[in-house]
């Protein structure tokens, strides 16, 4: 079971926010640095990003999520052109990777897609 919970920060100390002000500006370039190495970030990550730091700076409290096209058990069912109750097992048995939203599971799309991928590839070696 994979579960990508929320990340939530509180605001910024004052002066914390100032600074961070001061620093962004008007700028549209965001490039950060991971282990001492720079990476330039590409527009979609930048606007989040900028986006993210902008909430800081004005003292908002702020919450990150993660999303990916999550299905219900039966539209991926659905999809994958078997049971419900077949799909449910396979979660069960870690076959397919489920998310929990309260108790409903969900899968991300790309997960049913993979699996049919391997369904295709298992039929034609056997």
């Amino acid at each position: 079971m994979t579960l990508h919970a929320p990340r939530i920060s509180s605001g910024l100390a004052p002066t914390d926010q100032q600074g961070l002000a001061r620093t962004l500006g008007d700028s549209d370039d965001v490039t950060i640095f991971v282990d001492g190495t720079a990476h330039r970030l590409p527009p979609e990550a930048t606007e989040a990003v900028l986006d993210l730091l902008r909430r800081l700076s004005r003292g908002d409290a702020v919450t990150v999520a993660s999303v990916a096209e999550l299905l219900t058990t039966s539209q991926a069912a659905e999809l994958a052109g078997i049971s419900h109750t077949f799909l449910r097992n396979m979660t069960d048995r870690g076959e397919i990777p489920v998310q929990y939203r309260g108790t409903h599971r969900r899968i991300r799309s790309q997960d049913i897609m993979a699996w049919l991928e391997s369904q295709k590839t298992d039929t034609r070696q056997g």
